[in-house]
């Protein structure tokens, strides 16, 4: 089957005294048949091509449902009266939430279950379902929950009665896809952050209970923030946070006095990112304000502008979360370019020291005040999800449980490890590795590289038994932490965003020549992938050292920079300006311009391409890696393959069903080891 051609209409873009031509602007015309059927004859192609393929999709699938436990269960942890857990049952897509009514963790055994939520059956009839948040009342009584049917961030709230097992009758839509909402603490009333047309998070609501007119509070009107609200550690206030990736401004509301309006803690000022949390009679204000890395001050909450610093700054740490429980403050953050947590004791904060070289660890959300007993979450490439109690009296630790993987499987068999790159500018650059002991006997071995690199955010290494028969097989697995993420602090960010953006994809490239030089892979050895702003570097770095990668699998792609960041009628562009920057100023046009994948396809040579799309994505439009494979179709020099799968009937995130999710991991896996390992 020969690849689909998409239809050329002549249409141009100018600004700034440029003119770029768009032959495929057509294709993001989502109601125009003439689209649908150019998306579907990809999609049959895409079959063609993956059909000789399907032997090993489904090989690797079945390997992967073989380490699937017959029923997995996270540690229950313990709110007021209940203990709260999920399970996942191997013969299921969605899980289940359950509780169980216990004095200690001792009596949890002999204690009755409770299912408050079983997303398996209201999924059920249903092509797509996502139970994307929830929030048990107060009370223990009511759970409201969102519930998504097409992969959109537009949400509708629902409320179940639990012992009762009865949904009731309010029902609030147009709900932001997660911290959007949160309860008063009477129960009587809910806090809720909608979206606009384009479908960014903006208005606060309250809603009372049992009725139909709920009030507005707040309304984020800069078209480059959003607004988002969370609860404190203590559980006596919501914090309500409008942001933007450079700037923020919270306010307070009490949930023990619903109807009182928010309480602003401080005014935003450009360049100033901020967070709060209660701790005693004082607020802790978390601020970059002169401090790269952040910084903590404290003010007496009856006066918010009354600052004093609370810690001294330190550059080498990366402080980001505050943490203040009853019997302990605790921080967590970045040092070494790894995650740390850090107890608070005399006016120093004194870190905590882990086991291996190369980890993740985390402390639990949504965990009680008052606890005695803190939920640490901790894992490596080798070490399974791990939760670990640490008594708040004693701060020792206890490992309460390690995820089990289905089948065989000895972490000692395994190598992890975290290497050093260096880039054009001299920059050290680090990478995260690991693979099966034997598999660099015979030389240079097949090599998966990942990135991301944008908006701060950190690849953290975590375990995976969904991984397990890529690394049997003999594969290496490396994940590059490039600039533009924030796994070396805050200045990693802004050393790769806006008119540093370049650094990320160089970085990437850099990384990529030292695997091959340092003789773990060759090029016919080499695939690169990434999705969403990692689908962005990748396709950029197609284009800028394509020749380094045997094949790249770029997943929902941002890849027409240009023409999206222009676009002010598509979902979140104007929230985004802060990171790629506003194209409507010249010298950002032409910086942008100048890596944006779509505008940089060349007549060359380009590696095998696996591209993944969702037709409902918010986020990055179906059409930009459709526009982009239309001309790399028209433009490319080789023979090598291009393929696109769309899914017609979700966003984002890809299927919503675990088996399925994991059948599409399956496909482009099954894709990239016939480039990698012929």
């Amino acid at each position: 089957m020969l690849p689909p051609k998409a239809q050329k209409k002549a249409h141009e873009h100018r600004i700034h005294n440029d003119v770029r031509q768009d032959d495929y602007y057509w294709l993001n015309e989502k109601e125009n048949p003439e689209v649908i059927a150019y998306l579907e004859d990809e999609n049959a192609y895409y079959d063609s091509i993956m059909a000789p393929l399907i032997p090993e999709r489904d090989a690797l699938l079945a390997e992967m449902v073989a380490r699937i436990p017959e029923e997995e269960s996270n540690v229950p942890m313990k709110k007021d009266d209940f203990y709260y857990y999920t399970r996942h049952f191997k013969d299921k897509d969605y899980p289940v939430y359950a509780r169980k009514m216990a004095a200690s963790r001792s009596q949890l055994q002999e204690a009755e279950e409770e299912v408050y939520l079983d997303v398996n059956e209201l999924a059920k009839g249903k092509d797509y379902y996502m139970v994307t948040d929830f929030r048990i009342s107060p009370s223990q009584d009511v759970v409201a929950y969102l519930e998504n049917l097409d992969g959109s961030d537009r949400n509708t709230m629902l409320f179940k009665q639990i012992n009762a097992n009865k949904t009731l009758a309010d029902r609030l839509e147009n709900v932001y896809l997660y911290g959007s909402m949160e309860w008063s603490l009477d129960g009587e009333y809910m806090f809720y952050v909608t979206i606009d047309d384009m479908q960014r998070p903006y208005q606060l609501w309250r809603h009372e209970m049992g009725t139909t007119e709920d009030t507005l509070l707040f309304e984020e009107k800069d078209e480059t923030f959003v607004l988002m609200i969370d609860q404190t550690v203590s559980g006596n206030f919501i914090t309500v946070t409008s942001s933007s990736t450079t700037t923020a401004e919270v306010h307070l509301i009490d949930v023990r006095f619903p109807l009182n309006d928010p309480k602003l803690v401080a005014k935003r000022k450009e360049g100033i990112l901020y967070s709060v949390e209660q701790w005693e009679d004082h607020l802790l204000i978390l601020t970059n304000e002169g401090a790269l890395n952040f910084k903590i001050e404290m003010s007496p909450l009856t006066n918010f502008s009354q600052r004093k610093p609370f810690i001294p700054y330190d550059d080498t740490r990366y402080i980001q979360e505050i943490y203040p429980f009853e019997k302990q403050l605790l921080f967590t953050g970045r040092e070494n370019g790894l995650q740390q947590i850090w107890r608070y004791e005399e006016g120093q904060l004194h870190p905590f020291e882990w086991a291996e070289d190369v980890y993740a660890v985390s402390i639990r959300g949504g965990q009680a005040f008052d606890t005695d007993e803190l939920l640490l979450q901790y894992e490596s490439y080798v070490t399974p999800r791990t939760t670990i109690a640490l008594s708040l009296e004693t701060m020792e630790q206890t490992i309460l449980q390690t995820n089990q993987v289905s089948g065989d499987y000895d972490a000692t068999s395994f190598v992890q490890r975290q290497l050093w790159a260096t880039a054009q500018d001299g920059t050290k650059i680090p990478l995260m590795m690991h693979y099966k002991k034997g598999a660099l006997d015979n030389g240079p071995a097949p090599l998966i590289l990942d990135g991301y690199g944008s908006y701060g955010a950190e690849s953290d290494p975590f375990f995976s038994a969904y991984r397990l028969p890529l690394l049997d097989r003999g594969i290496i697995f490396v994940t590059a932490q490039i600039r533009g993420g924030g796994e070396m602090g805050r200045h990693w960010y802004e050393d790769g965003k806006m008119q540093f953006k370049r650094n990320t994809f160089t970085d990437f490239i850099d990384v990529a020549t030292f695997l091959i030089e340092e003789d773990y892979t060759t090029t016919p050895q080499l695939a690169a992938r990434g999705g969403s702003a990692g689908g962005l570097l990748v396709g950029a770095v197609a284009n800028m050292a394509g020749n380094l990668f045997n094949v790249i699998a770029p997943a929902v792609p941002f890849v027409d920079v240009v023409t999206t960041m222009l676009d002010e009628t598509i979902p979140l562009t104007t929230l985004e300006w802060d990171e790629w920057g506003n194209p409507k100023k010249e010298a950002d046009y032409f910086y942008m311009k100048s890596y944006s994948p779509y505008d940089n396809v060349e007549r060359k040579s380009y590696p095998h391409l696996y591209i993944t799309t969702g037709l409902n994505d918010p986020r990055v439009g179906y059409f930009e890696p459709a526009k982009w494979v239309a001309r790399l179709r028209e433009y490319k020099t080789d023979d090598h393959t291009i393929v696109m799968k769309t899914n017609m009937g979700a966003g984002h995130f890809g299927s919503s069903g675990r088996i399925d999710h994991l059948r599409d991991s399956a496909s482009s896996y099954a894709f990239i080891l016939n480039k990698i390992m012929n």
